[in-house]
């Protein structure tokens, strides 16, 4: 998604701390009509998924009348400030709740989290049932802290009509590094101003950049120490950039934005970006494939991804809410075909190994093939803090006004201070 639709605009901070206000009586978090134990469930799907996310717990509630899941959706852009209020004490906390992966180490080393193995061993939640890739990411010192609700990495998407006015198969993605940039320069012509690949200078090189470095064989962190301007993360902004000052298959000095407006207007060929994008291409009516993101990089396949998650605050102790907290999750992964729809892969094996339905989509599909290989981000307590000084840097290494060695040097000095702090 692009960084607006990303932070999520549907509601105001005003809006969500008020409607989250009601959770404060103790009568009404334990019982709703019709004498059903309620469930508190906050969500951060303030675009187009919450709509599926709702369903999801409509049909739930339906299916059954023991338990009532009150799903309140706050948005992105406030949802973690939100999070820390109750956690603090000054709002009631909920019941469950959408925590991304790369928030989950945060959280977990501050106690704020249930370790949530017996509730999972009492109550037939699998670790079998779900991608190894995304129940790993919750087990953090031997506890397991969520259950998946999808992993969301970066994709290629193209434009199909322009593979075939170049002279590309459209029914066919490039899958490394020297078909990319054949393909990228086969479908540039600078006198119309189409473009093979627009390289964005900001969002979304929180997910390409990694992916790269990953594929590089590369460490974000190494031994708790930022390790950014490595040879594999230097190379990888290198390779970037040279896609614009050598290759010039893109336009120099992308804005926020620039490369998905190029994409709409049929300028851009290729795009990497993340699932929540399909729901706009759809609509734009754009004749558009997707794939897994090539091997761009020079010694394996990986790709960055982050992912929503189930998860407990650790003030949840009662036995029936827990109950029903799991009831409710067992009910969702076998039932997030809905979820898939906005163009997610669930983490649930039942639907991205067995559902037919999910296997003849377009996208998703695609989506779920790296989930095996997906990689998120350093496990570190405060990594967005130790992150901010390389996406700055890279920005301007991007934009031409740094050397890609000098920026990442500079970049692994001002998250060294902040790791000393």
């Amino acid at each position: 998604m692009n960084k607006k639709k990303w932070l999520g605009v549907a509601m105001t901070a005003a809006l969500a701390i008020g409607s989250l206000a009601g959770c404060s009586s103790d009568k009404e978090a334990t019982s709703s009509k019709g004498g059903k134990d309620k469930i508190t469930y906050w969500a951060p799907f303030s675009g187009a998924d919450g709509p599926r996310m709702k369903n999801i717990v409509a049909n739930y509630n339906k299916s059954q009348d023991k338990y009532e899941v009150d799903l309140q959706i706050v948005p992105q852009t406030d949802y973690y400030k939100t999070v820390d209020l109750a956690f603090s004490g000054q709002k009631s906390a909920p019941d469950l709740m959408i925590m991304h992966t790369d928030q989950l180490t945060n959280y977990a080393e501050k106690n704020l989290l249930k370790d949530m193995t017996d509730t999972i061993e009492k109550n037939g939640v699998k670790a079998e049932d779900y991608s190894d890739t995304a129940w790993q990411a919750g087990s953090i010192g031997g506890k397991q802290y969520s259950i998946p609700l999808d992993i969301h990495p970066l994709v290629l998407y193209y434009n199909k009509d322009m593979f075939k006015a170049a002279g590309l198969d459209p029914e066919k993605a490039p899958t490394n590094r020297e078909e990319f940039v054949a393909a990228a320069k086969k479908l540039t012509d600078e006198s119309k101003k189409q473009y093979g690949f627009v390289v964005p200078t900001l969002w979304p090189n929180q997910f390409i950049y990694p992916t790269v470095f990953f594929q590089n064989g590369g460490e974000l962190m190494k031994d708790g120490k930022p390790n950014y301007n490595s040879p594999e993360g230097v190379e990888a902004l290198t390779f970037l950039s040279e896609l614009v000052t050598k290759e010039k298959v893109s336009p120099a000095n992308v804005q926020q934005d620039g490369e998905v407006t190029l994409f709409l207007q049929g300028k851009n060929a290729m795009q990497l970006n993340g699932p929540w994008m399909m729901e706009q291409w759809d609509k734009a009516g754009i004749n558009y494939g997707v794939a897994p993101v090539p091997q761009l990089g020079t010694k394996q396949q990986a790709v960055y991804a982050n992912g929503h998650n189930f998860v407990i605050p650790a003030s949840v102790k009662d036995s029936k809410k827990l109950e029903g907290i799991s009831d409710f999750l067992k009910y969702a992964a076998d039932n997030t075909m809905e979820w898939a729809k906005s163009g997610q892969a669930p983490a649930s094996k039942a639907i991205y190994e067995q559902n037919d339905e999910f296997k003849k989509m377009v996208q998703q599909p695609q989506v779920a093939k790296q989930f095996e290989y997906a990689k998120f981000a350093p496990r570190v307590a405060n990594w967005g803090q130790l992150s901010e000084p390389l996406w700055a840097e890279v920005n301007l290494a991007l934009l031409g006004k740094k050397d890609p060695q000098k920026a990442l040097d500079d970049a692994n000095k001002k998250a060294e201070q902040l790791v000393q702090k």
